[in-house]
């Protein structure tokens, strides 16, 4: 009998570095070779294939592979018929999700999608853009660019549709948003047939939890401390607590343990908080997953 594998798409490109890390926190090894297209998992149970994000839909949904990582621009720009299994907001830069962007010069007269009637526009996502401009009932040419999208407005095309986290390149290049196409973000999505297979079903649901968990606990912290029994009720007052707090007796029953986990962005307000309030032995530890 031969052993059961689940090929799963890596994304190729800029969001292969945060896929390996969010990985690594979920508790999976990524080694990725220079000159290969199959990196190396610490799980002989997957086999990893490393895609374009902009195809990783059409093979999933061909069962190519069982399941992948890619943006839901890229599902709808293929019109990919896949399981969309969970969401997974990261990104290269930041943990919010991307947005695919009409921009024009900063001097143009294009204010809004109607104003862009006969107009010329490049993208490398043309199904996506024709769709928003048949939504607005406008006709204009859109043609495929091959990168460098940013610098082809003025001098080749009128406007651009383009993917942007923060927007500084487009300023950088003189061009300001008129409209958002498309919020999009991480989607793992797993080829239809296959999630019906009980045993990769069962693969994806593991996978997806530990991500999840990993996603959950990013920019959150664990804190531990001592407190004396007459000041608890006044530490548990200062913290924000993702579930209760955890109360454990100590040997020495006039204090007690308390554990819990709060936004790492607070921990410099409340530490000195809570250190007024009596708590001592104060811990800050990272965490790597958070299983709801």
């Amino acid at each position: 009998m031969s052993k059961k594998t689940l090929k799963l798409g890596i994304p190729k490109g800029s969001l292969q570095e945060a896929t390996a890390k969010l990985f690594a926190k979920a508790g999976y090894n990524l080694i990725f070779s220079s000159r290969s297209y199959t990196p190396v998992i610490d799980d002989n149970e997957i086999e990893c294939l490393l895609i374009r994000a902009q195809e990783m839909a059409r093979y999933v949904e061909q069962g190519v592979l069982d399941a992948g990582l890619t943006g839901k621009d890229w599902i709808v720009e293929n019109n990919a018929s896949v399981e969309e299994v969970a969401d997974m907001v990261y990104s290269k830069v930041s943990s919010k999700p991307v947005r695919w962007v009409l921009a024009v010069p900063n001097d143009s007269d294009i204010q809004s999608a109607k104003d862009l009637e006969g107009k010329r526009i490049a993208t490398e996502a043309v199904n996506l853009t024709s769709s928003y401009l048949k939504k607005h009932g406008v006709k204009a040419h859109v043609e495929f660019s091959w990168g460098a999208t940013e610098v082809k407005a003025p001098n080749l095309v009128d406007a651009i549709v383009e993917v942007t986290e923060t927007g500084s390149s487009l300023r950088a290049n003189g061009l300001r948003i008129v409209d958002t196409v498309l919020q999009s973000n991480t989607k793992f999505i797993v080829n239809k047939d296959s999630y019906k297979d009980p045993w990769k079903k069962k693969k994806v649901d593991i996978i997806v939890m530990l991500l999840n968990g990993a996603l959950a606990a990013e920019k959150m912290v664990g804190l531990m401390m001592n407190v004396k029994r007459k000041d608890l009720d006044n530490v548990l007052k200062i913290l924000p607590a993702l579930q209760k707090p955890t109360i454990s007796e100590l040997s020495n029953q006039d204090w007690v343990d308390i554990n819990t986990i709060i936004e790492e962005k607070e921990v410099r307000e409340i530490i000195p908080k809570l250190k007024e309030s009596g708590a001592s032995g104060i811990v800050e530890y990272p965490l790597n997953k958070i299983i709801y």
